[in-house]
């Protein structure tokens, strides 16, 4: 079995590509546009629920810092727009303040949508069939680590979404009855309290 490629990302660097992203319209359109493939303003603006004028604003937006560009074909808002990566990474630490401040908006918006996920998928539940209520996981746990056991942990995570990944940008390897899946993966140094963590896992 040969090793997969990764996954195609793009880099943010720019503070200004930062504060753009940290958008919940558009990083829901660059959300849908890798799992859904080219769309047009229009397309989009049925799915993520936004107006298509806003959805046309945003995409032009984010083709200014490279996350998304046009697919090519139509004209206005009926032209199809696509994801340029599969995946986005920035520096989380930059010493720089601009850039740190635009990071950690960045990452505190993306938190936001995480709850809200979380949220929505804890309200569908009941109505979702049995065998995803009961394959689906919500928990946490609480470890002793050193700094560099937990980045081999995170390391050996990665491993082990490997092997599901191609489906992002291959369809045909999807099997009958698949789903996206929202797969939230935090570890952090906890001020434990005795209230930080439930230590409680759902599965």
């Amino acid at each position: 079995m040969t090793e997969q490629e990764p996954l195609p990302s793009i880099r943010l660097t720019d503070p200004r590509a930062l504060r753009a992203y940290a958008h919940p319209t558009r990083m829901a359109l660059v959300g849908l546009l890798r799992r859904e493939g080219p769309l047009t303003a229009t397309q989009a603006s049925a799915v993520i629920g936004e107006s298509v004028a806003s959805c046309s604003f945003h995409l032009r937006q984010l083709a200014k810092y490279g996350l998304v560009e046009e697919a090519g074909g139509g004209r206005g808002r009926q032209k199809p727009w696509q994801a340029t990566a599969m995946t986005t990474s920035w520096d989380d630490g930059p010493a720089d303040p601009a850039a740190a401040a635009a990071s950690e908006a960045l990452q505190l918006a993306i938190a936001g949508l995480y709850f809200d996920l979380t949220t929505r998928w804890i309200r569908d539940r009941p109505r979702e069939p049995a065998e995803w209520q009961q394959a689906a996981h919500f928990g946490d746990s609480l470890l002793y680590l050193t700094a560099a056991e937990l980045t081999e942990l995170g390391e050996q995570f990665q491993q082990l979404m490997r092997p599901y990944q191609e489906r992002l940008v291959n369809p045909g390897l999807r099997p009958e009855g698949s789903r996206p899946i929202s797969l939230v993966h935090l570890a952090f140094p906890s001020r434990f309290s005795g209230t930080d963590t439930t230590g409680s896992q759902d599965s």
